[in-house]
């Protein structure tokens, strides 16, 4: 198929020049401009549209003075490299004391230890089950003593760690609602009602922390506009906490039963206590990314916008078509519309004879 096409410019169709150039468009008898390349880009085109007012010439360009170099006008050496989506550069903090810099640190490193505390809790549920599995087995064996120790070593050494890291990553994280609090209070022009305290006693004080972070987390979100995504992550994740802290002073209170079958019941609950906390701090760490405007992967989230089709798509140009296929087809439709004239005369001329044979019949 040849690359050389000439655009109507009546109906716009491109027609394959295979020789000499024709004149006249064969579907709308239209002015055929100039043969020129299909995939020629506009500039490299031998012609282009113009439209002028009816009476006017072609407007002459007459070259402009250079205006002149405002010297407020910012220069680059090189090409700038900030763009719409760049955060601003970040101002050097002040001077903290040793306590300041120990919670900057956890706040910044609140998510490393947000995954550790998931993996030494579901550490922490296999050592539990481990211990049911042994357990189970010591009703009809005896167990060795070298396994109960290291069942149990297991079990006290990743529940401890396991806390420790709970307790240390709930101060990052309230450093971390801290400073978000204050950033969004901030751009919406206010001051955080909140005082620090408030926030650190309805965060680290047990039974109450079970109510007052939601409370905090729900304030933060509509600061950031509302999003109902992300509110409604704060509220799942409000009810695996209180879920989770009632589990926690159950399992406390069951290990204290006195009968084998409530201790060996304590323990699979315990086990089922961890799963729920890795669920809780996996939640943590989502709307942590959510407040953020992240995923839970930490990629920045895009804003999705969806709008109405208005219909199949057409396209504006029409496809190449050789001129030997228009000409096949055309040739092709005059042929069958004579075999329908001509069947439509023999038909007219087999009812005429019926009719006269029938009146010379009625005669007779």
């Amino acid at each position: 198929m040849s690359t050389v096409v000439q655009p109507c410019a009546r109906c716009g169709a491109r027609w394959a020049v295979h020789g000499t150039p024709m004149h006249w468009c064969p579907r709308c008898r239209g002015v055929l401009l100039s043969p020129a390349p299909v995939d020629a880009p506009p500039e490299r085109r031998n012609y282009r549209w113009v439209a002028r007012p009816p009476g006017r010439g072609p407007r002459v360009e007459r070259p402009r003075p250079a205006p002149a170099i405002d010297p407020a006008t910012p220069r680059y050496a090189e090409i700038p490299r900030w763009g719409l989506q760049d955060r601003p550069p970040r101002v050097a903090a002040a001077p903290q004391n040793r306590i300041q810099a120990v919670l900057h640190w956890l706040t910044e490193r609140v998510a490393g230890l947000l995954l550790a505390t998931v993996i030494l809790f579901g550490l922490s549920a296999v050592a539990e089950f481990g211990r049911y599995l042994i357990l189970l087995r010591n009703r009809t064996r005896l167990i060795q003593p070298l396994l109960l120790f290291f069942s149990d070593l297991t079990v006290y050494a990743t529940s401890v760690a396991a806390l420790i890291c709970a307790l240390i990553t709930a101060v990052g994280l309230l450093g971390w609602l801290v400073r978000a609090r204050r950033g969004a209070y901030a751009g919406n022009g206010r001051r955080d009602p909140r005082s620090l305290r408030a926030l650190l006693c309805g965060g680290l004080i047990p039974v109450v922390n079970l109510v007052w972070p939601g409370v905090f987390l729900t304030e933060l979100v509509r600061q950031l506009g509302g999003d109902p995504r992300t509110l409604r992550a704060v509220r799942i994740w409000w009810v695996i906490w209180v879920l989770n802290g009632v589990m926690v002073i159950a399992s406390l209170f069951w290990r204290t039963a006195d009968t084998l079958q409530g201790q060996a019941d304590g323990v699979i609950f315990t086990v089922y206590t961890d799963l729920v906390a890795v669920a809780a701090t996996v939640l943590s760490l989502w709307v942590l990314r959510m407040c953020e405007g992240r995923d839970l992967r930490g990629r920045v989230r895009t804003a999705k916008r969806w709008l109405p089709a208005a219909g199949p798509a057409v396209p504006v140009i029409e496809p190449v078509h050789p001129v030997a296929a228009v000409e096949t087809a055309d040739r092709a439709a005059g042929n069958a519309e004579a075999q329908h004239t001509e069947a439509e005369n023999t038909g007219a001329e087999n009812t005429e004879a019926e009719r006269v044979e029938q009146e010379e019949v009625m005669a007779k």
